[in-house]
């Protein structure tokens, strides 16, 4: 008799169940979507400042970036989605000069943490809303985020040059005087220890 009893109150609060659940089911079909307007919507639509869609580089109005290939956005990122390529050019004043070659970023592995945006010391990236980043194949996520021509290094007056000239005279006039300088004084102890070993030898005999 407990059995048949059980079985039709299993059944009741079974069927209670069924109709809280399509309660909520049926909710459903009577709410607004809120989703359907988009892409319809996509010129009106405002997206959250703080959202992170995809890193860029920051270019200024004359096609410049601040990026000075240092690497360290590549080494805070957990992920080796940043990859960097440098190089080393002359500069005009004779001297040596890094600059940033290739900046590779693969949307396909980034996790968006911002660490690299957070510890670049020159804030020459950043991350930007276009989330429409949609592709069919991975290769076409590694992008290149430097896809500006360098500009070349200014040139220089010809008084800069001639400054520029006359302080590497001076320095080699002056690397010639210490070399002489020291050639002199090696000679001179030389000579003081040729003449101190000459004279233990007359002492000794």
């Amino acid at each position: 008799m407990s059995s048949v009893k059980d079985y039709f109150s299993n059944l009741g609060s079974g069927i209670v169940s069924l109709f809280q659940g399509l309660t909520v089911t049926g909710k459903e079909f009577v709410t607004p979507k809120i989703t359907e307007k988009y892409p319809e919507n996509r010129e009106t639509h405002k997206y959250p400042e703080r959202f992170r869609a995809i890193l860029e580089l920051i270019y200024d109005e004359e096609g410049k970036h601040r990026c000075i290939g240092c690497g360290i956005c590549e080494r805070s990122c957990p992920n080796g989605t940043i990859t960097l390529q440098t190089k080393m050019v002359d500069t005009p004043d004779g001297k040596k000069k890094r600059k940033l070659d290739k900046y590779s970023y693969d949307l396909g592995s980034c996790t968006f943490c911002q660490l690299c945006v957070t510890n670049c010391p020159q804030d020459a990236i950043r991350f930007v809303n276009d989330f429409e980043q949609a592709v069919f194949t991975r290769s076409k996520l590694v992008k290149q985020l430097n896809y500006l021509p360098e500009p070349a290094e200014p040139e220089l007056t010809p008084e800069q040059k001639a400054a520029i000239e006359a302080e590497r005279q001076a320095k080699i006039e002056a690397a010639k005087k210490l070399a002489a300088e020291r050639k002199a004084a090696a000679e001179k102890k030389a000579a003081e220890e040729a003449k101190d070993s000459e004279q233990s030898q007359n002492e000794n005999k």
